[in-house]
């Protein structure tokens, strides 16, 4: 059975609810068992245990929080160990404009450099799901269509 594991940062619960969403995404593949946890529960060597590892923070300044920075700068000493494994990225932000997009890509920029895969959306929230505040319904949707399409991916 393929592991994924969600991870997140979350300050107001805006971030853990789109876990939760993603994670509500991928419950009804088959041969996928999802592990969600907060970053603080993490700890790096796991990471090697997973087939797909999706990560979610708040926007802070236009970036991931340091306690998901943290865990990639950790990461480091696995370089080439998550080559081929599924990455993935979502984020929330206060208002439109604030940093989402910018987050998404610098958690994904980490899991290219460890060789990881990243799929696009063409339909849906190109990068991965963003939020503004606490989920809508349109981002709940996303979210959800988020972790269905991983879970296609990583059953491939």
């Amino acid at each position: 059975m393929k592991k994924v594991l969600i991870t997140y940062y979350s300050e107001t619960g805006n971030t853990e609810r789109m876990s939760e969403l993603i994670e509500e995404g991928m419950n009804d593949a088959v041969g996928v068992k999802c592990v969600r946890k907060h970053i603080e529960k993490v700890k790096v060597d796991e990471l090697l245990e997973y087939d797909a590892i999706i990560i979610g923070s708040p926007t802070y300044y236009g970036q991931m929080a340091w306690q998901i920075k943290k865990l990639l700068d950790d990461s480091v000493k696995f370089h080439g160990k998550l080559d081929g494994k599924i990455g993935g990225a979502f984020a929330s932000a206060a208002n439109i404009g604030g940093g989402n997009e910018t987050t998404i890509r610098g958690i994904q920029e980490a899991l290219l450099v460890h060789g990881m895969i990243i799929q696009g959306d063409p339909s849906g929230d190109h990068y991965g799901p963003v939020s503004i505040g606490s989920p809508s319904t349109r981002e709940e949707k996303q979210c959800r269509r988020f972790g269905e399409r991983i879970a296609k991916l990583v059953i491939r």
